[in-house]
């Protein structure tokens, strides 16, 4: 279960990346992760592709960490047949993907990240009031990634261990 507790004022804000936002000095320490945040993630929204929520220091202005969440399908053939017997016989299922998370070094292993992770979950289960998705869909950049996505009961695909979902189902509960 997700706590819901009052906003600290002091806590950083997370709000859909604009022209405000200096993405400059972002360094993750991955540098397909801060090239995406300073010369394509704009680019992505204006087309459409992809939105992304930054989070920022509401003190400094500094962009602390940042997601993207888009559209995107799983093929019934890619989940168990457990999970298949529940869901009806199409070739796909709708689903979300979380497709970049990312903090920046100077504000690693604070908690952001867990911070940013439910904010996307429950921007994800929200939006299903208008546009159906069966679950969140994370493609972990390596084994680290992975274990973080696991700590919120995301699972491994069969075929690809570091292609993981979280059924909205679950997304729901626990926010409940």
């Amino acid at each position: 279960m997700i706590e819901k507790g009052g906003a600290d004022p002091q806590s950083p804000k997370i709000e859909p990346l604009g022209k405000k936002h200096n993405r400059v000095v972002f360094s993750c320490g991955d540098e397909a992760l801060d090239t995406y945040l300073k010369k394509r993630a704009s680019q992505e929204a204006k087309k459409k592709i992809a939105t992304t929520f930054v989070m920022v220091d509401s003190q400094t202005s500094a962009v602390i960490g940042y997601y993207t969440l888009s559209a995107t399908s799983i093929l019934l053939a890619d989940l168990s047949d457990q999970t298949t017997k529940k869901l009806p016989n199409y070739p796909h299922v709708p689903a979300t993907l979380l497709g970049r998370l990312a903090i920046d070094g100077r504000y690693q292993a604070r908690g952001y990240g867990e911070l940013l992770i439910i904010d996307a979950l429950r921007r994800a289960l929200q939006a299903t009031t208008e546009v159906a998705s069966y679950a969140v869909v994370v493609e972990a950049i390596n084994e680290r990634a992975r274990s973080f996505y696991e700590q919120y009961e995301f699972c491994a695909f069969s075929d690809r261990k570091l292609r993981l979902f979280l059924p909205m189902k679950t997304i729901a509960d626990l926010f409940s």
